[in-house]
């Protein structure tokens, strides 16, 4: 039995469980939407073991050879809406760190663990990851000092800020208009770094395949380019063998079994890394590229078995 687990409407756990039933897979679905319908029992000993109950919906834990996971913040509308006491949240928690922990405890593959996607929550100790595997990154700064951040802007004349976290954020180019502005980093470490110019692509790797887009746009975050009005191609595109060998090699270490890395070559041919990314939302690129990524979430799912 496969578990998918999150929300039911989202694309990339849509377009895996379509996968999975179109290969006549088993699969056990635990929607977020449905928490205060869920129930998890655990027992800890030699493996961990246990009941899963959602709704009229119940599994052994035991059964699951497998589970992808995309977890969203389990206080949901409808939990928070639920009471006012507090309990459909408190709930809601409890059973989201309990199955936390059973994905970090099962002998089950888990696509991915919560332990192996850590490294995502501190972009710098990230960059240093990737750097150790020989793969050049922008020259980055993270400050709260507004003088070393104008410096940095000075050195380099082209600087785009972006979170420090894995929380997504739309990184922009500083222009004349945060002059003024440089100052409120005092109040929260910014990430700057150094604007490489050319085109982005994605690599999304999948257990022992991969696949490619190049992302040809004129915005400074191509994600944001088409409600900006700029333009967006995203096509099938080919690396460097070395790179992609550099490149399953550090997810392989960070114990992802998928994982979307974020790559751009800059005017000269020289490539750098800005992320790798462990719960990727594929769906962007497979219905641009047409390439079969969720078939191949589903062959790694299955084939653990």
């Amino acid at each position: 039995m496969i578990l998918l687990w999150g929300l039911s409407g989202e694309t990339p756990l849509a377009l895996v469980q379509r996968a999975l039933e179109r290969q006549s897979a088993p699969v056990f679905v635990l929607d977020q939407h449905s928490f205060l319908e869920t129930e998890l029992e655990l027992t800890f000993g030699p493996q961990v073991q246990g009941t899963l109950r959602s709704g009229a919906d119940w599994i052994e834990l035991s059964e699951i050879t497998a589970a992808y996971v995309r977890p969203h913040d389990s206080r949901l509308p409808e939990v928070r809406n639920a009471g006012s006491d507090g309990s459909a949240c408190s709930h809601a928690t409890r059973l989201e760190d309990a199955l936390l922990c059973w994905t970090e405890l099962t002998s089950a593959l888990v696509v991915n663990r919560p332990s192996a996607m850590a490294s995502n929550g501190s972009m710098p100790y990230q960059s240093i990851l990737i750097r150790s595997f020989g793969i050049d990154i922008p020259e980055t700064l993270v400050t709260t000092d507004p003088n070393a951040a104008l410096e940095f802007w000075e050195k380099h004349g082209s600087v785009v800020y972006k979170s420090v976290s894995g929380v997504r954020s739309i990184v922009s180019r500083l222009g004349s208009g945060h002059r003024n502005r440089l100052q409120n980093i005092a109040n929260c470490p910014t990430q700057f770094q150094e604007y490489i110019a050319g085109p982005d692509y994605r690599l999304h790797i999948v257990g022992d395949e991969y696949f490619l887009s190049e992302i040809i746009s004129d915005a400074d975050d191509y994600r944001y380019a088409s409600k900006k009005g700029g333009r967006l191609e995203i096509r099938p595109g080919s690396l460097p063998q070395d790179l992609v060998d550099r490149c399953r090699a550090l997810v392989a270490f960070l114990g992802l079994h998928f994982a979307g890395v974020d790559l751009r070559r800059n005017q000269e041919g020289r490539w750098h890394c800005f992320e790798v990314n462990p719960s990727p939302g594929f769906s962007f690129y497979e219905v641009a590229t047409s390439q079969p990524i969720s078939d191949a979430v589903a062959r790694l799912l299955i084939n653990s078995r």
